[in-house]
């Protein structure tokens, strides 16, 4: 690929883009030859469209506040509230209601447990935009309250044995594609919309960038952070609902790793930890070359350890690799002032 070639990439599909493309380039051809026979067999594939939805979620639920500057520790605290909300429901009034009574108490389950992690999402939102608690400790202590609730209204059990409807979400097919990739690919588009086309979005990036100046200009900078993590609180209902759907099952210390997950994906596709700056699109390519590293690990029999280490080792990467990019061009502008100041002396 000449120079030329690689900027026109990176004018249309951005730098970080371009990177992860050529990345996941390289690890198809080189997982391709190692488990290509099983990995990207019809079964492989299926299984790992079945796993990157409720990632997916996730890592969506924390690029809106790393946008803004912020971040979101509650998620999966979130996820596993709604989740048990919603097997809570069902499993309490399921029983009695049948037909299209069965129906409405399934379909008032799920809206249930979203109108809770909603709620989650205001509350962080209260805190961070109009308390002015830091988003770090806001969250913190929202994800210790909400695990505290969930733990004490499963006792620390889990809850099963869903309705065939439900459990289609997390495990069913349409066409031979998983119904819940269809579901996060369906919520893909309109939030990267969103991010980039409407106001409340650009005002978002804006806040990341800098909230005070972007309070001056006139946009209500608190309103914006309330939206912030209530859609945060959303996306952590919806991939609780589908982790629910896909296990038939439901507890409060499900999926506990994947917050480290979630923040990975973010970062290394492209969202700057210090806000301003992020695409849908940087993180949806993240989140494929994380969910290959995961079913590549289970494929090569490595332990889950092994696997948690190399996403930290990722993380550290490409923190590092943002922290470095900043300090280069910090110090490249800065010899470019002195070199003018030379000129000018002379």
């Amino acid at each position: 690929m000449n120079t030329t070639l690689y900027e026109k990439m990176g004018l249309r599909l951005g730098t970080t883009n371009v990177r992860l493309l050529f990345i996941l380039i390289v690890m198809v051809i080189g997982l391709g030859l190692v488990e290509g026979d099983k990995l990207f067999a019809a079964s492989g594939l299926r299984s790992m469209g079945f796993q990157l939805p409720e990632l997916g979620f996730l890592a969506l639920a924390m690029m809106i506040p790393m946008l803004s500057g912020g971040i979101d520790l509650s998620i999966i605290a979130t996820a596993n509230l709604c989740a048990l909300t919603v097997a809570y429901t069902l499993t309490a009034f399921m029983p009695d209601a049948h037909g299209a009574m069965g129906g409405m108490v399934q379909l008032g389950a799920l809206l249930l447990g979203l109108l809770l992690a909603a709620v989650v999402g205001l509350l962080n939102g209260v805190l961070v935009a109009y308390l002015r608690v830091p988003p770090m400790l806001a969250t913190l202590g929202t994800m210790t309250t909400v695990k505290g609730l969930a733990i004490g209204i499963s006792h620390g059990d889990v809850i099963s044995g869903f309705p065939a409807p439900v459990v289609f979400i997390g495990n069913g097919t349409v066409a031979g594609i998983p119904f819940a990739l269809i579901v996060f690919a369906l919520a893909v588009i309109p939030l990267s919309i969103f991010v980039n086309k409407t106001p409340l979005g650009k005002s978002i990036a804006m806040i990341g960038s800098n909230e005070r100046a972007t309070f001056y200009s006139g946009i209500d900078t608190r309103r914006s952070l309330l939206w912030v993590y209530l859609i945060s609180g959303i996306f952590a209902g919806i991939a609780g609902i589908i982790m629910m759907a896909r296990f038939d099952s439901a507890n409060a210390a499900y999926g506990e790793s994947y917050l480290l997950v979630a923040i990975l994906a973010a970062v290394l596709g492209g969202v700057d930890p210090l806000g301003g700056f992020g695409r849908v699109s940087g993180v949806i390519l993240s989140l494929i070359i994380l969910q290959m590293v995961s079913t590549a690990s289970i494929l090569l029999d490595l332990s889950q350890f092994i696997t948690l280490a190399l996403w930290g080792g990722i993380l550290i990467a490409a923190s590092g690799g943002v922290v470095a990019k900043a300090w280069l061009t910090e110090r490249l502008k800065t010899r470019s002032k002195r070199a003018v100041g030379v000129r000018k002396a002379g």
